[in-house]
Formats: C-alpha cells, structure tokens, sequence
C-alpha cells in the first residue's frame, strides 16, 4: 500500500519525547540559538546554517525543496525540555521506486546522547514503512564523521559501502567518501523496530 506523499499537507510525527513537524520559514528564531552558538554542528555538512544569514538560507532552501515535491524536512522540538532541537529530513524521494533518503540531520550539542535521536529515527522510519510502504531507507555520512555512522549502526542501519570522492566538501578542493547504509523493509518489520523500540 503505497499512499500518495504530499508535499503541501503538514506532516506530524510524535510521542511522548519528541514533536516533529514541516519546517517553516517561520522557524529562524526557533533554531537561531544554535545557530549562532554552536556553528561546529555543521561541520561535516556541506550547507552550514551556522550564523543567522546561513540559517536563513538553509531554511528557505529546505522549504523550496518541499515546494518542488524533492524533499521533505522537518523541524525537531524536544518535549522534555520544551525547546526546539534541530532539524531532520528527507531528501532524494522517489515513490515509484519505493525509496528515499533519511538526512540532513542535526541537533544542538544539549540534545545530543539523550536518546531524542533514536525517537525521531523510529517516527520517521515507521512513517516511511508503515504509511508511505517504502521497501528502502537510505543514509549516508561523511566516511569520516563517526559519531554520525555510530548513531546510524545503533538504529539498525546495515552498512553497505563508501563511495569514493562522492561529493565536495565546505573546504576548498577537499572532497569527501560518503558512506552508505540502509534498513529494508523486511528488516524493519523483522528486528529493526522491535530493536528501536526497546532502546527508547
């Protein structure tokens, strides 16, 4: 059962922990606090939204994204403490194929290690199987940023290679592997959320 995505609904996942919703233009101030204090959190990323001007742009970009039926990105808002804690979404959809991209993933350093990852991974990957019907969620990360790959593992992620020199980095010239990795359907229906779910 394949439902039709659309990219104009506002689309809202949640539980107990975690809220996420469609991100709006709106959002700036919700995000801007670690945007201007943390600007590390994009290290590995290709687009920054360190700095409000960044932020701005990365918003307006994700929101366009949307508009064009590419991408679908989301804003997370951490329930325990009643803050917003960064942004989520997915990317490079494609329903006739039955796949699409989990990414683009970031938090400020205080919603790190809290296990609010883990509640958002299991809402956005359950929507994906269980509404969408998606036979594949891809992931991917800089080959070098492993605190990234670690919490991908963690989820249930099997790794499947690295593409070499795949993509241009913020630095000059320096390009970066990206490693891949994925959970398929019969692998969620078959451990990957029963897992998940225990660990939350």
């Amino acid at each position: 059962m394949t439902l039709n995505f659309n990219f104009v609904d506002s689309i809202i996942l949640e539980d107990d922990f975690v809220l996420l919703r469609s991100l709006q233009e709106s959002d700036v101030e919700n995000l801007l606090e670690i945007s201007l204090n943390e600007p590390e959190t994009w290290k590995y990323s290709l687009v920054g939204a360190d700095g409000k001007e960044n932020l701005i742009n990365y918003i307006q970009s994700a929101v366009k994204a949307r508009e064009a039926k590419k991408e679908f990105p989301f804003i997370v808002f951490d329930k325990k403490s009643q803050k917003y804690a960064g942004s989520t979404r997915f990317y490079d959809i494609n329903l006739d194929f039955k796949t699409l991209q989990l990414g683009y993933t970031w938090y400020g350093s205080a919603f790190r290690g809290t296990g609010l990852n883990k509640h958002c991974k299991f809402l956005l990957l359950q929507f994906a199987f269980e509404t969408l019907g998606l036979e594949r969620v891809e992931f991917r990360a800089d080959n070098n940023n492993e605190r990234s790959i670690a919490a991908m593992k963690s989820i249930g992620c099997k790794v499947e290679g690295v593409l070499r020199s795949n993509m241009p980095t913020a630095e000059d010239g320096i390009r970066r592997d990206s490693i891949v990795l994925s959970i398929l359907r019969n692998e969620w229906f078959g451990e990957v959320k029963e897992k998940l779910k225990q660990k939350l």
